[in-house]
């Protein structure tokens, strides 16, 4: 037998009770994970402390093993190598707003905006809908050579864009659509996914400090591309945030640990315990009302909330915003977007991710519309650093806001991949929308406009998913 897969038993005697605990080793994690045993009174402080953990995690998600929560090095490193991750991931994503720019007005003049505009969504796409595979591969413990993979992947691209040739789209949309995209969706679901390994009570707290490194790329990435390509070229510029990624990523790859093992090496449950719930079929998860709903109401937010974030620096030129002040709109409200990533998860933790997440969505849809009358560069940076904290909670909320509907923390990743894949096509189809209604004469109204209706329509949704969770859980904190 492997060492990987070795199982030992031991027995203790508690209060004249023989206790039989199996324990599994995963000689990657290094984690030890007792089964059920039978019910006794604990005797020394760490069995006060191991009874307590059992108890406060069979008031939360129910997991299939039980797990010392919220506590040690190595889940802190987790959170920290998927912090690294989001950096370099959806940093650079928030950094798009400055290759839009770059290539309307320099880089791709034979093309509209809206031809553009296929390049960032595109990347959005295969960054949503390679989760439902993302998710299978990551609940089937697959983790390590997926993350590996998808991250010489994602380096490799950024490389192969910094050879790409000016009005050459196709090399574009194949470099940085295609190719980064489909390893950001490789990336994101299990970096994400791997944090409920290691957190209950704090999930949402550590989720929101993993999503705050996009936001602290967002801030980094946009100052570093602009003033790179103003002294030294696109290229260059490219290949710079390349050489960023690749030291932090293998950072990241050192620090990472899962913790439960795949569903097929799960240990057998004891006399009289429950085994975990088998995977749901998709029909059961079509037939979940709050979880559909919750789907929809995604669905159209994403069509609108990346508006202002892919075309705050265009619209800033656009404007007369002073050039140097309008390269950094984006990230100042990328700044402003790591207090959303992390506060508010903070605070859901307490009122419930559906509270939140709510709030911050009618902000979103009320800010969006303010843009409109945001014509001096005092106003569009007050909008800047607003929307980057509500938009921030709420992309950092969406993913522990799917987590708790589900049954069983085994079947997280497949609810977040199947939420995500239908969330894809909205990524997909929302920064051409925009770009059409933009045109080459620039009618902010247009785009603006529908923007903040999705989100107004979004919100609509997240109440009546809202209404149903509450109903069922007969508690007003969901």
């Amino acid at each position: 037998m492997s060492a990987m897969e070795s199982e030992k038993k031991t027995s203790k005697t508690v209060d004249n009770v023989d206790v039989e605990i199996a324990e599994t080793i995963d000689e990657r994690t290094a984690v030890h994970t007792p089964t059920h045993g039978l019910e006794t009174k604990p005797e020394t402080d760490l069995e006060k402390q191991q009874q307590k953990d059992i108890e406060e995690q069979r008031d939360g998600l129910p997991a299939p093993i039980e797990l010392t929560w919220d506590k040690g090095p190595t889940a802190w490193l987790t959170v920290f190598g998927a912090w690294c991750i989001l950096f370099c991931t959806f940093g650079m994503t928030n950094a798009y707003g400055v290759y839009q720019d770059f290539y309307v007005r320099h880089f791709l003049t034979d093309y509209t905006p809206s031809e553009i505009g296929w390049i960032g969504s595109v990347q959005l796409f295969f960054q949503f809908s390679m989760g439902l595979i993302a998710g299978k591969l990551f609940d089937g413990g697959h983790f390590y050579p997926m993350m590996t993979a998808s991250c010489l992947l994602y380096i490799f691209s950024y490389y192969m864009l910094s050879l790409t040739h000016p009005n050459a789209f196709y090399q574009v949309l194949l470099a940085q659509g295609f190719g980064a995209g489909i390893a950001l969706g490789f990336l994101f679901l299990p970096s994400i996914g791997v944090i409920a390994h290691h957190f209950r009570r704090r999930r949402s707290f550590a989720m929101g400090i993993v999503v705050s490194g996009s936001s602290c790329g967002g801030v980094v990435f946009p100052i570093m591309l602009n003033k790179l390509i103003e002294r030294k070229g696109f290229a260059q510029a490219t290949r710079s945030a390349a050489y960023l990624c690749t030291g932090l990523m293998a950072i990241a790859l050192v620090c990472m640990r899962t913790r439960l093992p795949p569903r097929s090496k799960m240990p057998p449950p004891p006399p009289g315990g429950e085994a975990p719930p088998p995977p749901p079929k998709m029909i059961e998860l079509l037939k979940d009302t709050k979880y559909m709903l919750t789907i929809a109401a995604a669905f159209v937010n994403i069509l609108g909330i990346f508006t202002p974030i892919f075309y705050m620096q265009l619209y800033s030129i656009n404007h007369n915003v002073d050039p140097t002040l309008a390269f950094y709109t984006l990230t100042i409200l990328n700044a402003g977007s790591i207090i959303g990533r992390i506060v508010p998860n903070f605070i859901g933790d307490i009122w419930g991710p559906f509270n939140t997440i709510i709030v911050c969505t009618i902000s979103c849809a009320i800010l969006i519309i303010c843009l409109l009358a945001a014509k001096t560069a005092a106003g569009i940076i007050v909008i800047a650093v607003l929307y980057g904290i509500f938009s921030g909670a709420y992309i950092s909320l969406i993913s522990p806001l799917f987590a708790t509907l589900s049954r069983s923390i085994s079947e997280i990743g497949i609810r977040l991949g199947f939420a995500f894949t239908v969330v894809a096509f909205s990524g997909l189809a929302g920064t051409p929308i925009m770009g059409a209604l933009l045109t080459n004469e620039l009618k902010w109204s247009r785009p603006i406009g529908l923007s903040a209706g999705f989100m107004f329509l979004g919100f609509f949704l997240l109440i009546a998913a809202r209404m149903i969770t509450a109903k069922e859980k007969k508690t007003w904190r969901v």
